[in-house]
């Protein structure tokens, strides 16, 4: 089946299977590789993107589901320059990020956290981002990066 999906700006149109995520879509028919496969269960959220505005983990979405839709990926994050999107420059001053392979997946969730509720608690960051796991750091550094977006 056809889909046309947008993506970070720019419409992107392919046969797939029927059974195809979105995940997979994003990776391998439109080569954005920053949004990663971490555990194929909806676990760990080293998956997530946005669709329409708002954090899904992809690999709970079809390809087909998509059509018509628009998608932010990790990639469509920064400004067309490099400047980083202030979620990403707060991961990076605050060392929200050891390996990275959840980064992106976590300033995704992050970044719709804020739109949800722009002055969180610390409580409110940990219970927002519970969907998304991190084997490397422990989460302290991350919510000081979510704290510290939410504050620029």
């Amino acid at each position: 089946m056809d889909v046309t999906i947008t993506i970070n700006g720019e419409e992107h149109t392919h046969d797939v299977e029927a059974r195809t995520l979105l995940v997979h879509y994003v990776r391998e028919h439109a080569g954005l590789t920053g949004t990663n496969i971490g555990c194929d269960t909806s676990s760990c959220g080293a998956c997530s993107l946005h669709l329409n505005g708002e954090a899904v983990k992809s690999c709970t979405v079809l390809a087909a589901q998509a059509d018509g839709q628009e998608i932010t990926t990790i990639e469509g994050m920064a400004d067309a320059d490099g400047t980083l999107h202030p979620m990403q420059q707060a991961f990076m001053e605050n060392h929200g990020l050891q390996c990275g392979y959840c980064t992106p997946g976590m300033v995704m969730a992050a970044t719709s956290l804020l739109e949800e509720n722009p002055n969180p608690t610390e409580q409110e960051v940990r219970i927002g981002l519970e969907g998304n796991l991190c084997r490397c750091t422990g989460y302290h550094n991350i919510v000081k990066s979510v704290l510290a977006a939410a504050s620029a």
